[in-house]
């Protein structure tokens, strides 16, 4: 095993020549991709290019065909069994396009199940963590109230909360915005904010471009199963070496993307370039 010097110098997440298909789908073809601790990942690119398959193969929810996948010290291509699966996870937030919140279960409820189950914490522990967790993405005062009670940008603020819960190295974001109410979109992105701000690792695939180029260190533009560019945040949004990284961004960001922020808000700009990505 390496030594924890060496893990700290290492990338946290590190993919090497990821190939995996769907019977005679290729959805990826060779990624590689770095993740350092602390930092903010923005993976970017037209629907269909593999960027959740990408998320999912870092989780081990999805097993690659070839390459090699590393998480801190775990090489998840090894894994075969489901608890050492579950092993990794405890390691690794994930936070859906969809909530996937217990309906049966209160807000609180959702917040203390897995660290007492899976983690062994007691009831007093979990659930102390849970409210101070609660008031960290401002929902404290829905502890009582159930996720069919929530709207959707309450209820995707309390899965946030649910994946930190578990206290993971790093949390991965799966267009965690696109199913939501333009109007509630700022305030997950806020929390998302907040997090990077600070240093939580995250990993983002996501359709918000200004907020992508906003809080990212490094973005990578796929698209076909292959990272087509990667490199900083202003590197890609202001000077693209590619052409098709440079097309992409023309019709995600569209006029909106040269429109200034009212009053300063970033999140208009974000809420816009969101809707021209859809047109």
């Amino acid at each position: 095993m390496p030594s924890p010097e060496t893990l700290a110098a290492e990338p946290l997440i590190s993919l090497r020549d990821i190939h995996l298909s769907f019977g005679e789908n290729r959805v990826l073809k060779g990624i590689d991709l770095d993740v350092q601790r602390g930092q903010a990942v923005s993976i970017i690119g037209p629907s269909g290019s593999g960027k959740s398959t990408i998320l999912r193969c870092i989780t081990g929810l999805l097993a690659p065909q070839r390459g090699s996948i590393r998480v801190g010290a775990t090489q998840v291509e090894t894994l075969t069994s489901e608890a050492q699966r579950i092993e990794l996870r405890k390691k690794v937030g994930f936070v859906f396009q969809q909530y996937n919140l217990f309906p049966h279960l209160s807000v609180l409820e959702n917040l203390v199940i897995a660290p007492r189950k899976v983690l062994g914490r007691s009831a007093v522990e979990a659930e102390k963590d849970a409210r101070a967790l609660l008031a960290k993405v401002r929902m404290e005062h829905k502890a009582d109230a159930y996720p069919g009670q929530l709207s959707g940008g309450q209820q995707q603020r309390v899965a946030i909360a649910r994946a930190l819960a578990m206290r993971p190295e790093l949390i991965l974001f799966d267009e965690v915005t696109s199913a939501l109410d333009p109007e509630t979109v700022g305030e997950v992105l806020t929390v998302i904010r907040e997090l990077t701000e600070e240093g939580m690792t995250c990993v983002l695939v996501t359709h918000e471009m200004r907020f992508a180029e906003d809080i990212s260190d490094v973005v990578y533009f796929t698209e076909n199963g292959l990272i087509v560019e990667s490199g900083s945040a202003e590197q890609i949004f202001q000077r693209p070496t590619s052409e098709r990284t440079q097309e992409f961004l023309r019709h995600a960001l569209g006029d909106a993307g040269r429109r200034p922020a009212v009053n300063g808000d970033p999140y208009l700009l974000s809420n816009i370039s969101r809707y021209s990505l859809s047109v």
